[in-house]
């Protein structure tokens, strides 16, 4: 038996990466199994892929002056003695890595049973976990062409693994309760909502569009993704404008099936998605992100000509005239060939052949 572990966890962006990669090894005829946190996303994602799970204690590091809790400390340690007792077990040829604290005991773990390990970087600048395991691991692929404290010579760009999946946009219009024929903008703060955009964004397209007298009768509709949590808050702010729907949670393909731009946050699998289905977007980091990783993907991405980098303080003042800038076709089918130019279409199968190559 061929088996892979996957070990992963903590939130989407680190978790279906791992579950596109585990299709790819499937298709392949590896046994693949997810290692993470016990009771966190990655188990019930898992369930819901058809994928095997096992879960483990995962202390998360605290990033304050105060240092790591030691109630922390104690799960991750326990969490590395559960992990092993797994990965002894099953003996996986090879365990990939995908970041985040989850996926910490499991990377550590097979290293120190002397397993091969390959991690996936997905942010433009090497995050905490991966610094501690990448002495000891046989490669690290990355989701873009440089990233910050890693040494090139060490890195191999196979992009980041999405949901290879898309829809008409007459098909995706109708799953959205959109109307064909308007340019559609897309917002969307992540999987859980973002208060900030929630709370800016409705106010600066109300008053950028509004007072341009736009509706979906003369071109611009609104989908708004604000997180099953905050939908009753935006609600209130969008009532009357029939150019704007707010919703608490949307298929993300139908979505970016639909959409002409998209004003988000500054995660990887929402800039690789983008990317995907040639997305230009507005992009606004989270200002406390781990590490700063979503201003540096910002700004990558800025580089690349495929979006523009709004700071979340600045939403006032700057996000209206950048979203204008945006709507001139132009400049829009120029951000969309940049974009498709970063497409991560085939990131998973280019993941998969680097852990085949250190497969024992």
């Amino acid at each position: 038996m061929k088996r892979v572990v996957l070990a992963t966890g903590g939130t989407g962006g680190h978790i279906y990466p791992a579950v596109a990669t585990a299709r790819e090894l499937t298709r392949r005829g590896y046994v693949v199994s997810l290692l993470g946190q016990s009771g966190g996303m990655e188990e019930r994602v898992a369930a819901e892929a058809g994928l095997e799970f096992h879960g483990v204690l995962a202390g998360k590091f605290a990033r304050s002056a105060s240092g790591l809790d030691p109630r922390q400390a104690l799960k991750a340690l326990w969490g590395l003695a559960q992990a092993r007792r797994y990965l002894r077990g099953v003996r996986p040829g090879v365990v990939v890595g995908y970041g985040g604290f989850a996926s910490l005991p499991g990377v550590l773990a097979a290293q120190s049973l002397g397993l091969p390990t390959v991690l996936h970087e997905q942010n433009a600048r090497l995050g905490l976990t991966q610094r501690l395991a990448l002495r000891r691991s046989r490669a690290i692929g990355t989701a873009y062409p440089q990233v910050a404290g890693l040494k090139p010579q060490l890195a191999t760009l196979v992009g980041m693994p999405v949901r290879e999946e898309w829809l008409l946009r007459q098909e995706a219009n109708a799953r959205l309760g959109l109307q064909d024929g308007p340019l559609t903008i897309f917002v969307m703060g992540g999987s859980q909502g973002s208060v900030a955009l929630n709370s800016a964004v409705p106010g600066v397209l109300r008053e950028v569009l509004g007072a341009a007298g736009l509706s979906p009768d003369d071109g611009v509709q609104v989908i708004h993704s604000t997180g099953p949590r905050w939908l009753g808050e935006v609600l209130p702010q969008v009532q009357g404008l029939g150019w704007y729907r707010a919703v608490g949670y949307l298929d993300s393909v139908a979505a970016w099936s639909a959409c002409d731009l998209a004003i988000t946050r500054a995660g990887t699998s929402t800039l690789a998605e983008a990317a995907f289905y040639g997305v230009p977007v507005i992009m606004v980091p989270l200002p406390d992100s781990a590490e700063d990783h979503q201003r540096f993907n910002a700004r990558s991405v800025q580089a690349s000509g495929a979006g523009r980098m709004v700071e979340q303080d600045a939403m006032s003042r700057e996000l209206g005239a950048v979203v204008l800038e945006c709507l001139d076709a132009e400049v829009r089918a120029t951000m969309q060939q940049a974009a498709k130019g970063r497409s991560p279409q085939g990131a998973a199968s280019r993941l998969a052949d680097l852990a085949e190559l250190h497969f024992r």
